[in-house]
């Protein structure tokens, strides 16, 4: 019971290391506050875990999964993993899903029809579980990454899709009456007002497709795959009960993700850096 004090003790220390350090302000602070969360859990995950006998089965401790992650047999299969399922499976269909919704988007902002009709079938489409559409896409597209991608294009295409809409609508009426007094065209107010305008929504739609697009390529490799990829890689370990190479799946996956993410939030903030949103920051 000594490592479960510890891990309380631990778990104390990085509390109150928070709260002392939400006392300055910068950017520096969040992301040392996180760093200080994540090693804090880590270790309170390490001793409790060691301290009540836990076995490798049911929850494997964080040391175990580094050794995993360090060992090069299991880094040539991760590696693998991610190519198959971040680089084709889910990246393919996130360019071709979220590409697909702006264009759409934009045909939709021209058609009172499309509005009426499309929007509403898209939020029939979001609401439809993954675990329902992949069997399907699955037997349509075989067992390979195509299928994969196909997915992930359906989850993530509506969120664009409202997203960009939504955001077309941000320019005021005054400024659109302003670009007219200027004998602009539709295309010149699209590219001159109304797109930078919906920038942040934009962004927005491909922020939320980052994580939909890594999830919907892993939980679609559960319904059929070849011999690699992330959410075959779990299944399989999961039957033959080496849950830290599990856990190591997850660790990568939560990283690329992770970065994935970062990197849009870096994309937008070096694009939009004018608009007020990113100002404030």
């Amino acid at each position: 019971m000594m490592l479960v004090a510890t891990a309380f003790l631990v778990w104390g220390l990085g509390w109150v290391l928070n709260i002392w350090l939400a006392r300055f302000g910068g950017r520096w602070v969040s992301l040392v506050s996180a760093l200080v969360f994540g090693v804090t859990l880590l270790l309170v995950w390490e001793l409790v875990v060691r301290g009540l006998g836990v076995s490798a089965v049911i929850l494997p401790p964080p040391s175990a999964i580094a050794v995993r992650l360090a060992d090069p047999a299991a880094q040539a299969i991760l590696w693998g993993d991610f190519v198959q399922t971040f680089v084709k499976g889910a990246l393919s269909g996130y360019v071709l899903g979220c590409g697909a919704g702006f264009l759409v988007a934009i045909a939709t902002d021209r058609s009172p029809f499309l509005q009426a009709g499309l929007l509403p079938v898209g939020n029939f489409v979001a609401a439809l579980p993954i675990i329902g559409m992949a069997p399907i896409l699955v037997m349509w597209f075989g067992f390979d990454w195509e299928s994969k991608a196909a997915i992930v294009v359906v989850m993530v295409f509506f969120p664009m899709l409202v997203n960009t809409v939504q955001g077309l609508t941000e320019a005021s009426s005054m400024q659109r009456d302003l670009m007219r007094t200027y004998a602009a065209s539709y295309w010149q107010t699209l590219l001159k007002l109304r797109l930078p305008a919906a920038a942040p929504f934009i962004f927005n739609g491909l922020k939320i497709a980052t994580t939909l697009a890594l999830i919907g390529a892993i939980v679609a490799e559960f319904f059929g795959s070849p011999t690699k990829g992330m959410g075959f890689r779990i299944s399989t370990e999961v039957g033959r009960l080496s849950l830290d190479m599990v856990w190591a799946v997850i660790a990568v996956a939560a990283l690329s993700g992770s970065a994935f993410y970062g990197g849009i939030a870096l994309l937008e903030k070096a694009t939009t850096f004018w608009h007020p949103s990113q100002r404030e920051r």
